[in-house]
């Protein structure tokens, strides 16, 4: 029997452990923790109120190596799920390899004083994990992750060279609130205020945040929303291990609404990661703000719509031009029925899932430190068919992907 451990009782750690729960073929001893047990309690009686299984529940801090790896070895999993704040990779990592387990996260790390995007740092631990004999999954959400995946099965079925590669992550749903963020605030608002970088001819070029943007149609029926290109993780790990790529970027959906609250609260100040005093007690602005918005993960309850995340792919098949779009729709109102969570924790936290069975079934796992492109796509997207991210894929002509014309 297979025993992990779920590190993050956040949304999408709500739904990691629900979706394990229900693969028990595969995850057998399930334990959650976080750095409030409280937390990881009310997440244990969800899922046992909703599979039936019981999972266990622990405190942990994740900042201390020590105390994460002691817990790893108290509760004998051979794997650890990382789903808590990307600033906590480095030393879960540490952790996972003081243990012996191997690792698997959803997203990069990024240092907590500088709202920085990239792999480096752990792509650095790839020899200290390949003589250790352990296995580390970056990037094993949707976006990074999905989208991942579909641009290697693109590859491997429908492309001799990718060329122009467009990750469109469009949220069509609406939560009812003035202003919140559909996942971690502080982690939304760092990503989507930083520099905008895409990938073209051989280097990455740096343009100010969603300085570019147009109006996208979504398939079946989910609507027409405003796009804005920004930069995601996934981007970097994709050209540097898919070298044909010429072009590639990446666009997410925001609302006026949206975009109005965050220039506020940008112009007085309040998205700023440095410390200040306040009351003679220093505090992070962006912080204190994540404090008082919405939970990302309460959100389910009166979030309706749908999301619609794909890729726009380019290249050539046996010397011809092709195009495709490849792309999942999930339902808001069908994830809070399944899992209790609206559907941005359910498309990142499904993905986590299938790339912990995938190392667990012992199909995605060789020593060293991988991202999800580096893998056989076959059985993942198979998963995702399985589990509750039915994806599809059209046909394009050259001049449609150009055009973003996937309607």
């Amino acid at each position: 029997m297979n025993k992990v451990l779920l590190i993050g009782a956040g949304g999408v750690g709500s739904v990691v452990a629900h979706k394990c729960a229900m693969v028990p073929e595969i995850f057998g001893e399930i334990t959650l923790a976080s750095r409030t047990k409280s937390k990881c309690d009310a997440i244990a009686e969800s899922v046992k109120a909703r599979t039936g299984r019981d999972i266990a529940t622990a405190q942990v801090d994740a900042d201390d190596p020590a105390q994460t790896a002691a817990l790893i070895r108290e509760t004998g999993a051979t794997l650890v799920v990382n789903v808590a704040l990307p600033y906590q990779d480095l030393t879960i990592m540490d952790a996972c390899l003081d243990a012996g387990v191997d690792y698997l996260d959803t997203a990069n790390y990024e240092p907590k004083d500088v709202a920085k995007f990239e792999y480096s740092w752990q792509w650095a631990y790839q020899e200290k994990f390949e003589k250790a004999g352990l296995s580390a999954l970056l990037g094993s959400g949707f976006d990074p992750g999905v989208t991942n995946v579909f641009t290697a099965w693109a590859l491997k079925h429908h492309f001799d060279e990718i060329h122009t590669l467009d990750i469109i992550d469009v949220n069509g749903g609406n939560h009812g609130h003035a202003f919140a963020t559909n996942f971690n605030p502080e982690i939304n608002i760092r990503e989507v205020t930083a520099e905008c970088r895409h990938w073209e001819d051989g280097a990455f070029v740096e343009t100010a945040p969603m300085s570019k943007h147009q109006p996208f149609t979504c398939p079946e029926g989910v609507g027409t929303y405003e796009i804005y290109r920004m930069y995601h993780e996934e981007l970097e790990s994709l050209v540097k291990h898919i070298p044909t790529i010429q072009r590639a970027q990446f666009w997410m959906s925001f609302s006026p609404n949206y975009l109005k609250h965050l220039e506020v609260l940008q112009n007085v100040g309040m998205t700023r990661i440095d410390p200040v005093v306040y009351q003679g007690v220093e505090i992070i602005p962006l912080q204190f703000l994540k404090a008082v918005l919405p939970n990302p993960g309460d959100l389910g309850v009166t979030t309706k719509g749908r999301t619609c995340i794909g890729n726009v792919i380019t290249g050539v098949k046996d010397g011809k031009p092709k195009a495709i779009y490849v792309y999942n729709i999930c339902d808001h109102e069908e994830c809070f029925r399944e899992v209790g969570s609206q559907a941005i924790s359910y498309t990142t936290g499904v993905p986590a899932m299938i790339g912990a069975k995938q190392m667990l079934e012992g199909k995605w796992k060789k020593p060293g430190v991988w991202n999800m492109e580096q893998y056989d796509p076959d059985s993942f997207m198979a998963d995702l068919n399985v589990h509750g991210l039915p994806w599809q894929f059209i046909e394009l002509t050259p001049e449609q992907a150009a055009g973003f014309v996937v309607a």
